[in-house]
């Protein structure tokens, strides 16, 4: 009956809870928004893993069964501290790199996310553990997530940092992108529409929440946490930062409102 822990730099691991409250409608869960040091992706490996590590803390502190670390950037510097430090399963978020590269094609594929995340030896090794890592064109965003972080949604908000990061491939075959930050999510829209106008190839999106999603709840299976009533959970929000303004914004992201 314990609810399930879930935290991000900010608000981008909403993206990632939208998955898991889909498939495991029955579980409880507590997201927490780093708001106040929100991003990380631009922030040194010590200073994420100490973020990371006082995150999940205030999750444990709340009785929480399991915790999904809902950033790709923070699960590439801290996710062995947080196995150490909590006796409770903690589930990592990987960017999608394996299905877009299963799916054939010739072109090449864009892995958007943060320059910390595509400099991280466990990104790395992900990425040359493909069968063919040259296919994968990593792209630092530097911006693009503090861009959402201030609930900039618009469909031409993003035109100016996409055209900074993806004008060297301009015209190039791109069979599939990657977004590698749990905040690029809330705007897969606008990503595929710049893609569509600049390159070729049909540049499917892929993102690793429901596969996380799906993780967690493998994971609760097999430790027996799985909720068995039939009754929907319940979803309680917190943030380091000003709970008047973040709170509403994460409700109205969780259900699609914005």
């Amino acid at each position: 009956m314990k609810p399930i822990g879930v935290f991000d730099s900010g608000l981008g691991g909403i993206s990632f809870l939208r998955e898991a409250v889909a498939l495991l409608p029955e579980e409880s869960f507590i997201y927490y928004g780093d708001n106040k040091n929100a991003p990380y992706g631009d922030k040194d490996e010590a200073t994420i893993n100490r973020l990371a590590l006082s995150c999940a803390k205030k999750l444990f502190d709340m009785n929480v069964k399991a915790i999904v670390v809902a950033c790709n950037t923070a699960t590439g510097t801290a996710i062995k501290s947080l196995r150490e430090k909590f006796n409770i399963p903690i589930i990592s978020m990987e960017p999608a790199i394996k299905p877009a590269c299963e799916k054939k094609g010739s072109g090449k594929i864009l892995m958007l996310a943060t320059h910390t995340t595509t400099h991280m030896e466990r990104y790395i090794r992900l990425r040359e553990s493909m069968e063919d890592p040259a296919r994968i064109i990593d792209v630092a965003c530097p911006g693009l997530a503090d861009r959402i972080e201030h609930s900039v949604f618009d469909e031409d908000a993003f035109d100016d940092l996409l055209s900074g990061y993806l004008r060297p491939y301009e015209g190039m075959q791109i069979d599939s992108i990657v977004l590698g930050c749990t905040h690029y999510v809330f705007i897969k829209d606008i990503i595929k529409r710049y893609a569509d106008m600049h390159f070729s190839g049909d540049a499917t999106i892929f993102d690793g929440g429901l596969g996380t999603a799906r993780q967690l709840d493998r994971v609760l299976r097999q430790n027996s946490m799985r909720e068995s009533e039939k009754a929907h959970g319940d979803i309680r929000f917190f943030t380091s930062g000003d709970e008047k303004t973040l709170l509403p914004i994460f409700d109205r992201l969780l259900y699609g409102n914005m």
